[in-house]
């Protein structure tokens, strides 16, 4: 007969499995997710699978109460770990229990459990907060606009923090359940499909999903009265648009390019692929402010875009920000191009498609109008800067990078790569480099020097590279040469360029002008 010994060792060990870590081994999670831009942004330690918010909102006094619901899995041994939110709490609870909790910087809540919080377990976060979002300033502005009737929170990259505690950056995307409690003969819009709607004592609630992992910042709410249109598209998808009934003059030009949502989206299907969400639409909010937000499935537009009549260009825009910016998002804000450059580029397909210009034909208008020496050429759509993230230099210059991809591989590689993208990084987040590696893969050719010449060099390139390229001014002849032509402008330039026209960065230059830019 075997008798099996066991060795102290051996015994201890099998004692260890049985008693659990020492607080040691616990530590606090990070009070930044890691962003080489905005270091405050988000936090570690843990990741978000879904939100429930449940709102009221008072338009006449701006007070905002909330109870959030966050469900998230531990990243790690959790000591205690952060929530991003400028709002001031009253209870917070973990796993059921009540938590301690602290508010510390511009925006972090710091949250304590009675018990420390093992890897890899699925926890809940109920927050109770209130307050009034206009009178909360991170970084010296708020991201909430007060309306005559209301408020809207939509901004980047940061709106959340004024309106619900979050991990507050797109790496770490979530599920979202939106209710909201408004007076009645008052409507509160988000993003998503209006799954019901009731009203008691006064009061009507709207209850707003959705369905698809949403980074935060592309979280929206807004609470005003809205005359609000709604329609199926072929597909069945829910279509809501809203339109503030005092936006005066500028009305009408902005139903005539909102209604067109449904038809910029199935043309933009047959460009990028399938359309990835479950709702479609668009809202325009009566705003002082010039820019347009892609506030996933319902985009913010400010009335401003629409000064000079109807503009499809911008809807064009946020809605290919659906596939380019929401369903693929940054891994980092520095990989802003991935987003723009490519919401851009949508523009000039557009002007193509609508016999205005062809995308070369914007291109090679880029290229001739900017000098050498213009600043414009300074700035690396690749990696901008946060001071640049939404320069002009990462929309027009980061469209020629794109033009010079499609003339270096050719129309079919290159329309497989802008379909292809938002398939294999669906509903994720990406890297400038997961771009260019992606179109190698599909073209197999090496591409990195064109990157680097288009989206990285802080200077012009050179006649030669951009003739290359296919995006310089075909001259003839030497005296041509000496001075090249200028090309004609484009018929849709103007619409084109009303999209990035209006900045606003005298209210948050602290945050770099981010909002400043018409058309995120």
């Amino acid at each position: 007969m075997h008798r099996r010994i066991i060795v102290p060792s051996a015994l201890a060990a099998s004692l260890l499995l049985a008693i659990p870590a020492s607080a040691a081994d616990f530590t606090p999670g990070a009070p930044g997710i890691g962003d080489s831009y905005y270091p405050a942004s988000g936090n570690g330690g843990y990741d978000v699978s879904h939100y429930d918010l449940r709102l009221k909102y008072q338009p006449e006094t701006d007070l905002l109460e909330g109870t959030a619901t966050i469900v998230a899995t531990t990243k790690q041994n959790l000591s205690r770990f952060n929530l991003d939110l400028g709002l001031d709490v009253s209870e917070v609870r973990v796993n059921g229990k009540k938590a301690r909790f602290a508010a510390t910087g511009e925006q972090e809540l710091e949250i304590t459990p009675v018990a420390p919080l093992e890897k890899n377990r699925t926890v809940s976060v109920v927050v109770r907060y209130a307050g009034k979002p206009s009178e909360v300033k991170i970084g010296g502005w708020t991201a909430w606009h007060r309306t005559p009737d209301g408020g809207v929170a939509a901004q980047e990259p940061d709106s959340a923090a004024w309106w619900f505690p979050s991990n507050d950056h797109p790496l770490d995307k979530a599920t979202f359940d939106v209710s909201v409690s408004v007076p009645d003969g008052t409507q509160a819009i988000s993003n998503g499909v209006l799954q019901s709607q009731s009203s008691r004592l006064g009061w009507t609630r709207y209850n707003w999903r959705s369905n698809k992992p949403q980074a935060t910042y592309l979280a929206t709410l807004a609470v005003g009265k809205f005359d609000i249109t709604t329609d199926r598209t072929a597909g069945g998808l829910p279509v809501l648009n809203a339109y503030s009934k005092d936006l005066g003059d500028n009305a009408g030009a902005a139903r005539a390019s909102i209604e067109r949502t449904t038809e910029v989206a199935e043309w933009l299907e047959e460009v990028f692929g399938p359309y990835p969400f479950n709702a479609l639409g668009g809202y325009v909010p009566n705003v002082t402010s010039g820019y347009a937000l892609e506030t996933q499935t319902r985009p913010f537009y400010s009335p401003r875009q629409f000064n000079n009549g109807a503009n499809v260009s911008v809807v064009v825009h946020e809605l290919a920000h659906q596939w380019y910016g929401d369903s693929v998002s940054v891994d980092n804000w520095k990989d802003i191009w991935v987003n723009e450059g490519f919401a851009r580029y949508s523009q000039w397909l557009w002007s193509e498609k609508e016999g205005e210009g062809t995308a070369q034909e914007l291109a090679d208008y880029v290229y001739a109008s900017r000098a050498a020496e213009d600043p414009f050429w300074t700035v690396k759509p690749g990696d901008p800067g946060p001071e640049n993230q939404f320069h002009v230099a990462v929309y027009d210059r980061g469209a020629l990078a794109l033009q010079a991809l499609r003339n270096e591989i050719g129309d079919e590689d290159f329309f497989a790569v802008l379909k292809g993208w938002p398939t294999e990084f669906a509903y994720g987040n990406a890297e400038v480099g997961d771009f260019v590696r992606y179109a190698e893969r599909i073209s197999g050719k090496p591409l990195a020097g064109l990157f680097d010449t288009w989206l990285y060099q802080p200077v012009k390139p050179a006649a030669p590279a951009a003739a290359e390229a296919g995006v310089a001014a075909r001259s003839a002849g030497a005296a041509a040469a000496a001075k090249p032509v200028r090309p004609a402008q484009p018929r849709s330039w103007k619409k084109i360029a009303e999209t990035n026209t209006i900045h606003e960065h005298e209210e948050h230059t602290g945050h770099a002008g981010h909002a400043g830019h018409a058309g995120h």
